[in-house]
């Protein structure tokens, strides 16, 4: 009797510990973001006429406040604005732009031109036209000026100030935006804006075809269709297996073009019309209009951006050259592309930063700058015009101004013996050479199975045995040097053949102790690491000029002098510098067929190996030349 006494009382106590979970996880669901979410806003769809007749389709996502007016934040996507019907949310509160929301900011979403559901013709990255006689004359700042009017005009309870946003292409879309003159539009956020495809963006780097990634982009994301439509159609699903291989066999552009692309995709023919930097591509750059610009500006980029790390500092050079009264700020973060959208960024691969950098830039710089301007809330003074986070140091910088002044010049002289010193030195001959085979290409990557989203800062040392890699070290270094800023590599070289590419790599040897504190076990120790801080590769034929190219005279020494994207990492005492050149970067980058022939439309059998020397004796002194923070 007492056994089931006991029994029933177990059984009674287990039901109400069931009860107790039931409630608070209940308590945790209505709390949550998303029902949240559902509470407090509700969604309306509309197709927005432009000034041409085309109707972009366009949902807006509203709070049921009605006691104040409230901020429009809009960002303008080729990428969808669905889930599409008024009763179907987007995820706002799996992301940071649910802090908008409790800040009760109107959310619009739209679909540009001629993708998804808008009507239209779409063309990436269409020109802007300066001088508009028409309303036949649209391009995208057009259409945002048309979108921010409705909105203005049409959107209850909204209190007459525009903000816009947008990262990568709908970045592009953003600093559209920032030229349209709407008097309403107060602050502008292109975050890893695209701004030329021929010189650093997605495309082209130096005017070198980023291969693998402008394939399989357009591949799946510019196959045009007809629009209005839900769904976006792409070209059959390749399995890649090993990527390196694959791109190995398929060949070059011409041979790839005709076994997966036909005539479908016009941007991607369009490249092959465009080998130069021709008034095609001028038209396409963003960094030649950006002349007057009214609203406020938020720049943001990552440091190890591997599609748009050009765009951002570019963007912001030329917005303080060509319109010198706007305030312009800048952000640049140690992140791989949009990584500043993640709830936690802390780390890219093996790299870890010791803090949690997206939280720290979305709540002290990118909310506050919109509440500024768009809400009258808060201290613009507070956002520093630049916002830099030095890696190696692992801390943020801000500056009052950027470039820093107090910035001097150190140079890196490749020596003999894969060393590399401080001074000029006095060797009457020094050369290094190595046999570049595009056959048998250096890959980017230590496997091709890997996403090249960690490649910008991944291990350098699975390229340790190549023959055709140049290393060059430091000895350790006896104080750190933090360097800030673009990085120039002024090579001296020569080739047997007509024309080829140079790769140049900067890379931060980590001592053999080394090892990051307070990181869990199984990666805590990557003693010996070869960190690539920086990369980039220049096409040797663009060396003088990249709308005139010109071909190597075989075997003369010539001076190859280009610029690498800005670096804000700290080489701390005890590790090493190291530059790595090579000629092959596969298939991250298009094979150069090593001579005077365009690259657009030769065979595999038009790649020629090519013997090319660098020199580096008292009157040929190739360096390496790094803006180091005083």
């Amino acid at each position: 009797m007492r056994g089931k006494v006991l029994a029933f009382y177990i059984l009674v106590l287990i039901d109400c510990v069931i009860a107790v979970f039931c409630v608070v996880k209940y308590l945790e669901y209505i709390n949550s973001d998303g029902v949240w979410f559902y509470h407090h806003y509700y969604k309306i769809e509309r197709k927005i006429v432009m000034r041409d007749g085309v109707r972009l389709y366009t949902a807006i996502y509203i709070p049921k406040d009605n006691s104040e007016q409230h901020p429009i934040l809009l960002m303008r996507t080729p990428y969808s604005c669905g889930p599409y019907g008024e009763r179907e949310y987007r995820y706002f509160w799996k992301t940071p732009y649910m802090a908008y929301f409790r800040e009760k900011y109107i959310i619009v979403l739209q679909d540009v031109r001629g993708k998804f559901m808008s009507e239209g013709s779409f063309e990436i990255e269409r020109p802007f036209i300066p001088d508009k006689k028409s309303v036949a004359d649209v391009d995208e700042a057009s259409d945002a000026y048309d979108t921010i009017d409705w909105l203005i005009k049409n959107v209850s309870n909204n209190n007459g100030k525009v903000g816009v946003l947008g990262v990568s292409c709908p970045g592009f879309y953003a600093t559209m935006a920032a030229l349209c003159g709407h008097p309403a539009l107060k602050a502008v956020s292109p975050q890893a804006p695209v701004i030329d495809k021929f010189m650093g963006d997605d495309t082209h780097h130096n005017g070198v075809l980023f291969l693998s990634d402008e394939f399989n982009y357009d591949r799946n994301l510019l196959v045009p269709f007809p629009s209005p439509s839900s769904n976006i159609p792409s070209l059959q699903n390749i399995k890649y297996g090993n990527k390196y291989q694959f791109f190995l066999k398929a060949g070059t552009y011409s041979e790839l073009s005709r076994k997966y692309m036909g005539d479908s995709i016009p941007f991607w023919n369009d490249i092959a019309l465009h080998p130069n930097y021709d008034d095609w591509w001028h038209l396409r750059n963003v960094a030649e209009v950006m002349k007057d610009i009214k609203p406020a500006m938020l720049i943001v980029g990552g440091l190890f951006d591997e599609q748009d790390n050009y765009g951002p500092w570019r963007l912001y050079e030329v917005i303080k050259k060509q319109s010198p009264n706007t305030v312009c700020k800048i952000v640049e973060g140690p992140w791989y592309h949009g990584q500043w959208l993640d709830s936690v960024s802390d780390r890219i691969g093996n790299v870890r930063f010791e803090s949690n950098t997206s939280e720290y830039y979305f709540k002290n710089i990118e909310l506050p700058f919109f509440d500024y301007y768009l809400k009258g809330e808060g201290d613009i003074k507070a956002i520093p015009e630049a916002s830099v986070f030095v890696t190696g140091e692992n801390k943020w910088h801000t500056f009052a101004e950027w470039l820093p002044k107090n910035d001097s010049v150190i140079n890196l002289y490749l020596n003999m013996n894969e060393e590399i010193s401080f001074d000029i030195h006095s060797n009457q001959k020094s050369i290094d050479s190595y046999k570049s085979d595009p056959m048998k290409p250096v890959p980017y990557t230590d496997t091709a199975l890997k996403p090249s989203v960690t490649y910008m800062c991944e291990d350098q040392r699975f390229l340790s045995n190549r023959p055709d890699v140049l290393i060059y070290e430091t000895k350790p270094i006896e104080k750190q040097i933090t360097v800030l800023g673009p990085v120039i590599a002024d090579i001296y070289a020569s080739i047997s053949t007509t024309d080829a590419d140079f790769v140049v790599k900067i890379i931060d040897v980590f001592p053999d102790d080394f090892k990051y504190a307070n990181a869990e076990v199984n990666a805590c120790k990557i003693g010996g690491y070869q960190m690539l801080v920086m990369g980039d590769v220049m096409r040797g034929r663009f060396r003088n000029s990249f709308e005139r190219p010109e071909p190597f005279i075989a075997n003369r020494v010539t001076q190859m002098k280009f610029q690498l994207p800005t670096i804000a990492h700290t080489f701390k005492q005890g590790h090493r510098i190291m530059i790595q050149i090579q000629s092959t970067w596969f298939p991250l980058a298009d094979r150069n067929p090593q001579q005077y022939i365009n690259p657009y439309t030769c065979q595999t059998k038009d790649l020629i190996s090519s013997t090319i020397s660098i020199y580096h004796d008292s009157i040929h002194h190739s360096d390496i030349l790094l803006p180091v923070l005083n």
